[in-house]
C-alpha cells in the first residue's frame, strides 16, 4: 500500500484529508506502530499499552477509530483519552509507567482541510526524523500484517485530573492575585483543561472561541500569525484585561498580548517564562531555537543558566533536551518545553507562570517585558518558494563565510557576524526556505533582509 511520501514529515504525519490521508492509513499506522515498538523500541508485547487521543476535526473521529482497530488487531491494549490537547496526550504517554507510547490524531494549527498523526514514546520523546519516522513509513507502506492471536482491548480513561495536579504542583497558586485575562481558544482543544483548573483561582477570565470546531469558523488557530490575534487584542482592550492568551489548534502553542493590546514578541515570551523556571531551578541548562533573538540567551545566562542553540521542531528539540539534560527549551513558534513535564509542552503551565509573574511583580505586562531592555531588532520569519534550495543555501554560505565569526549547520545554515546573525533553513512542514536574522537596529535589519532576499528572488 503506497501513501504519499511527503505526508511523512520531520515531526509527524500530516496531510490533506482529501487524497492524502485515509482510514486505511490510520489502520495500517496502528499496526506499524505496534511492530515498531516491539522490534525497534524494545517494548514487550505482553500487556503492551498505547495511548490514543484526538483533536476536534471531523475526520479525527473515523481516523482514531481505524487507528485503534489497527492497534488492537496487532495485539496492543489501548487507553483512549478521547478529545484532548496534545499537552495532555504527551503527559498521558510519559506519566504512567504502563504506557509504552501513543498516537494523537491532529494537524495542530493547520487549517480545516488537514489532519495528521503525532507519535510519541513512553518517555515523551516523539517519533520523527532520525528517530523512527522512516521505519514507521516503511512498515505502513509495505509490511504484510497478520492479526494477533489475541486482540487487545480498549479502555476509556480521563487523565486530566492527574495532569492538572501535576501542573498545579509546580507553581505557587496561592500567590496568584485576582488578575483579569482573556483566553482565545481558536475553536481548538483549549476547552479540555483551562476552564476546569482556572475555576480554582481568583482570576476573572473572559473566554473566546473555546467551543471545539474543526472548521475554525472564527480564525485560523495559529497564534504565530499576528493577524489571528486581532480579536484577542480588541477584547483585551474592551474588557480592560491584564493580558490576553491565545492557543493553537491542539493547544500546545501560545500567543501573548499585553494590557495595551500589543502582541508580545515570541522571543521575549520565551525569555520571561524561562526566567520563571530559573527561579525554581537555579543554574540549569536551557535550549533556545536558532531563530530566537539573542535576548533569550542573554536573559537566561544573566540569571544563572547555561544555554545552547537547538534546531527547530518539537521532535528534534525534545531529543536534544534528553541528550543534554536540559530543563527548559524555547522555540520561536512558542512551543515551550518543561523538564518538569517530561520535556514536553504545557500551555497550562505557561499560563500559570505568567499569572505568578504578574502577581509577584505587581506591574503591567508591558512594563515587565520592557524591563528586559532588548537592544535587538529581529526580522521576523520570511518564507521563499525556491526550486533548488540547497544551491541557494550553498551560494549564501560561499559568499559570506569569510566574514562570519561562526558558521553552524545545526539546522540549515546559521552564521554570526559583527553586525548580528542570520539563519536560512529548509522548512520541515512546507516547501519553502525560511530566513530569519537580527541586528542591533531596525534600519540595519531591514537593510540586511533586502540584501539576503536578493539571493532567493534571483534563484
Amino acid at each position: 500500500m503506497q501513501f504519499p511520501d511527503h505526508i511523512f514529515k520531520a515531526y509527524d504525519i500530516r496531510g490533506l484529508i482529501e487524497g492524502e490521508l485515509s482510514e486505511d492509513l490510520a489502520y495500517r499506522l496502528g499496526y506499524a506502530f505496534v511492530h515498531f515498538l516491539v522490534h525497534n523500541a524494545g517494548a514487550d508485547m505482553e500487556n503492551l499499552t498505547v495511548v490514543v487521543g484526538r483533536d476536534m476535526r471531523p475526520t479525527s473521529i473515523p481516523f482514531s477509530t481505524a487507528l485503534m482497530r489497527g492497534l488492537t488487531e496487532a495485539g496492543a491494549h489501548v487507553v483512549n483519552i478521547g478529545l484532548t490537547s496534545t499537552c495532555v496526550f504527551n503527559f498521558a504517554c510519559a506519566h504512567y509507567p504502563s504506557h509504552v507510547g501513543g498516537i494523537m490524531v491532529t494537524a495542530s494549527h493547520n487549517p480545516a482541510p488537514y489532519n495528521g498523526f503525532k507519535m510519541t514514546l513512553h518517555n515523551g520523546l516523539p517519533i520523527g526524523k532520525g528517530s523512527g519516522m522512516a521505519e514507521i513509513k516503511e512498515l505502513a507502506q509495505t509490511a504484510v500484517f497478520t492479526k494477533a492471536e489475541v486482540s487487545g482491548t480498549v479502555e476509556e480513561r480521563d487523565v486530566r485530573p492527574d495532569y492538572i495536579d501535576r501542573v498545579y504542583g509546580l507553581v505557587d497558586t496561592k500567590s496568584i492575585a485576582p488578575l483579569k485575562l482573556v483566553i482565545d481558544g481558536g475553536n481548538g482543544m483549549g476547552d479540555v483543561t483551562f476552564k476546569t483548573w482556572l475555576d480554582r483561582l481568583p482570576v476573572d477570565v473572559t473566554y473566546m472561541y473555546m467551543e471545539p470546531d474543526g472548521t475554525f469558523p472564527n480564525h485560523e488557530a495559529n497564534p504565530l500569525k499576528v493577524e489571528t490575534l486581532k480579536d484577542l487584542q480588541a477584547k483585551v482592550l474592551e474588557v480592560g484585561a491584564d493580558f490576553g492568551f491565545a492557543l493553537d489548534g491542539d493547544a500546545d502553542r501560545i500567543g501573548l498580548v499585553n494590557e495595551k493590546g500589543e502582541v508580545v514578541d515570541a522571543s521575549l515570551v520565551g525569555a520571561l517564562i524561562g526566567k520563571e523556571v530559573l527561579l525554581k531551578h537555579p543554574d540549569i541548562h536551557m535550549l533556545y531555537d536558532l531563530r530566537s533573538s539573542h535576548i533569550v540567551k542573554e536573559t537566561w545566562e544573566k540569571n544563572g543558566a547555561t544555554t545552547d542553540m537547538c534546531p527547530v521542531g518539537h521532535a528534534l528539540i525534545k531529543n536534544m533536551m534528553h541528550k543534554d539534560e536540559a530543563q527548559f527549551a524555547s522555540e520561536l513558534s512558542l512551543h515551550l518545553y518543561f523538564g518538569d513535564m517530561y520535556n514536553v509542552e504545557s500551555t497550562d503551565l505557561c499560563l500559570l507562570y505568567i499569572l505568578e509573574l504578574l502577581s509577584r511583580e505587581k506591574k503591567p505586562l508591558s512594563e515587565v517585558v520592557s524591563s528586559l531592555e532588548s537592544p535587538y531588532a529581529h526580522s521576523g520569519e520570511h518564507n521563499f518558494e525556491v526550486e533548488d534550495k540547497d544551491t541557494v543555501i550553498a551560494r549564501i554560505e560561499e559568499k559570506y563565510k569569510e566574514d562570519a565569526k561562526e558558521v553552524s549547520h545545526l539546522d540549515g545554515l546559521w552564521m554570526s557576524f559583527d553586525w548580528g546573525w542570520v539563519s536560512i533553513r529548509k522548512s520541515n512542514t512546507e516547501s519553502v526556505l525560511r530566513l530569519n536574522l537580527e541586528t542591533r537596529s531596525r534600519e540595519l535589519t531591514d537593510e540586511k533582509v533586502r540584501e539576503f532576499k536578493s539571493y532567493f528572488t534571483s534563484s
